[in-house]
């Protein structure tokens, strides 16, 4: 009998002493946990406070690192000497009509956008011309004959230059300010409000995604007009970041819609391409 009632004891002994093992190692793990959970909250916390000090140049700097293939400026100069872009354009006018062409566009890179020289070539199916930049005028080409085209026409080849990708990757050489608006979240997608202002006093807000810092999309007004461009189709060409696809709306109608089949860089482009006859 005594030795059944020790054996019975023992028993009890070894569990309570099981069961107070068994709670010291959930307190702990339990502990472990939130004390993990507690250094995650803080690291998600401190992570947010350091987006929230992100300087305007400071973001615009990012942007340009990622588009440089992880590179950055250099890497976009070394690159993109020269651009030859292929693909179609889609442009809508203003009673709705919409017109097709195949264009063509050669860029050569200048120390900044005052000195680029760009020629962009559209086929229709009825005629071709060309426009054609050179930081110091705007001309056309029809036929082998130059002339000059209406001043809309010219505003909006200039927008497309400045108040493009462009306007941000290449702000600091064309000595332009850039500031940050604050932030906005579209769809779920947390942007960074960019506003790009250039020495002509021409503002951008450029969205950039405080995840990706890509530009998804870019807005700015113009003679009373509200434009809004959006990117699409991200992929890397020669180790730079590209945009196969861009729509533009003016006043929430589309009236321009690109879409590149083929862009190379760095192949040797003629001065002749960009002089008058």
């Amino acid at each position: 009998m005594f030795l059944s009632f020790r054996t019975i004891f023992l028993f009890i002994l070894i569990i309570s002493t099981g069961v107070s093992l068994t709670l010291a190692q959930n307190v702990t793990v339990s502990k472990e946990k939130t004390d993990k959970n507690k250094k995650e909250e803080k690291s998600s916390k401190q992570q947010s406070v350091d987006l929230s000090k992100f300087t305007g140049e400071q973001v615009a700097e990012s942007a340009i690192f990622i588009y440089g293939g992880l590179l950055g400026r250099d890497n976009l100069n070394q690159i993109r000497k020269t651009t030859f872009e292929r693909g179609k354009i889609r442009i809508t006018d203003a009673a709705g009509k919409t017109e097709t062409a195949n264009y063509e566009r050669w860029v050569s890179r200048g120390e900044n956008l005052n000195k680029e020289k760009i020629r962009f070539d559209q086929t229709f199916p009825d005629a071709k011309y060309s426009l054609v930049y050179t930081g110091e005028k705007i001309f056309g080409l029809y036929n082998d004959s130059v002339f000059t085209p209406r001043e809309d026409a010219s505003v909006a080849f200039q927008n497309q230059i400045w108040r493009g990708l462009e306007g941000l990757l290449r702000y600091k050489e064309n000595e332009a300010k850039p500031e940050l608006a604050g932030r906005e979240k579209i769809m779920g997608v947390d942007f960074f409000l960019l506003d790009i202002t250039d020495k002509q006093n021409r503002k951008t807000r450029f969205y950039v995604s405080s995840k990706s810092f890509r530009v998804m999309m870019l807005e700015y007004e113009d003679t009373g007009v509200k434009y809004r461009r959006k990117f699409y189709d991200y992929n890397y060409a020669q180790g730079t970041l590209v945009p196969y696809r861009t729509v533009l709306w003016a006043n929430e109608k589309e009236i321009e819609e690109i879409e590149i089949g083929t862009i190379t860089f760095g192949q040797k482009i003629e001065d002749a391409m960009f002089q008058e006859g």
